[in-house]
């Protein structure tokens, strides 16, 4: 029998720890982390977040996914760009500072529309923008995408000043309007915001037509404003038209190709997972989901694209 002088194991045990340090310095034994800015637990943001943690997770091994409960768009935006999370929901607007982009993002998909809310009771007498007049109303969240959206909304239709204004989450805006502190607000998402669709079934609401200023927002900020409609089947309230913008799943052009190949990869391809979670998953489509300006797709996310083209 052969046997290893004390010296010998020595100089293997330190090769052997030698060989960990290096390991560990390189990262590879490091899970990888996706941490994902979504919105508040209510919003289509963080169900749709949630349940693509879930996905990830699942089927990319040595990968962990966080979801973050964030005051929406503006603060995921922020939060993707100074690195504190590594892909965030944006609408396309917020995006968009002094007429460029936002510097050091791209885009690994268009995912859905985002629509502007305006909710009021059904037994008020709210039913233009002009009746906001004097009134006390919520315009989302600070940090949030439709406080940017609302602003402009706001200037366009000169009514920046006409009302008594608070910045309130939605989970804290539905809680105003139900205990009448406030009497509208305003709250940009997919369709059905859940959290407005309860309220609806407990008090009543009305959804206020706001498309007649569609063009004045394109004109003046950003082509990225389209009219969409709110059909009655989303809160069973008569139907409306409202301004939208496209909602974006963004990452920082750092974020390592394969890795955003594999992101956008379930993304398209776990669409029904995500939909069970909320109904605006459903439109993602590889067809519509390039269309992601005013940022560029992530190179790994234009490969998964071109892999999957006709």
């Amino acid at each position: 029998m052969v046997t290893l002088g004390s010296s010998r194991r020595s100089t293997l045990a330190g090769l052997l720890a030698l060989l960990m340090i290096t390991a560990c310095d390189t990262g590879t034994t490091q899970e990888r982390r996706v941490r994902i800015a979504t919105g508040s637990p209510t919003a289509v943001y963080h169900a749709i977040g949630t349940a693509l943690a879930g996905v990830i997770e699942r089927e990319l091994p040595g990968t962990d996914a966080e979801v973050l409960v964030t005051a929406a768009s503006k603060e995921n935006q922020d939060m993707v760009s100074r690195g504190a999370a590594e892909i965030g929901f944006t609408q396309a607007d917020v995006l968009v500072t002094g007429g460029q982009p936002a510097p050091s993002l791209v885009a690994l998909a268009r995912v859905y529309d985002d629509l502007l809310h305006l909710v009021v009771r059904a037994d008020g007498p709210i039913r233009d923008l002009a009746d906001l007049r004097g009134r006390k109303v919520s315009v989302g969240a600070r940090g949030s995408g439709t406080t940017v959206t609302v602003d402009r909304l706001l200037s366009v239709a000169d009514m920046s000043t006409a009302m008594y204004r608070r910045q309130l989450s939605l989970d804290d805006s539905i809680r105003a309007l139900r205990d009448r502190e406030i009497d509208a607000f305003f709250f940009s998402g997919g369709l059905p915001v859940t959290g407005i669709k309860q309220l609806g079934d407990d008090i009543g609401i009305r959804v206020v037509d706001l498309s007649r200023w569609a063009g004045d927002l394109r004109r003046d900020y950003s082509d990225v404003y389209v009219v969409r409609d709110v059909p009655t089947s989303a809160y069973s309230v008569p139907p409306v038209a409202t301004i939208a913008v496209p909602n974006l799943l963004v990452a920082a052009e750092s974020m390592p190709e394969d890795l955003a190949y594999e992101l956008t990869r379930l993304l398209m391809e776990r669409r029904e997972v995500l939909a069970s979670a909320h109904p605006a998953a459903e439109r993602l489509d590889p067809r519509t989901a390039i269309s992601t300006l005013p940022v560029p797709l992530h190179p790994g996310a234009a490969r998964y694209y071109r892999s999957v083209k006709p």
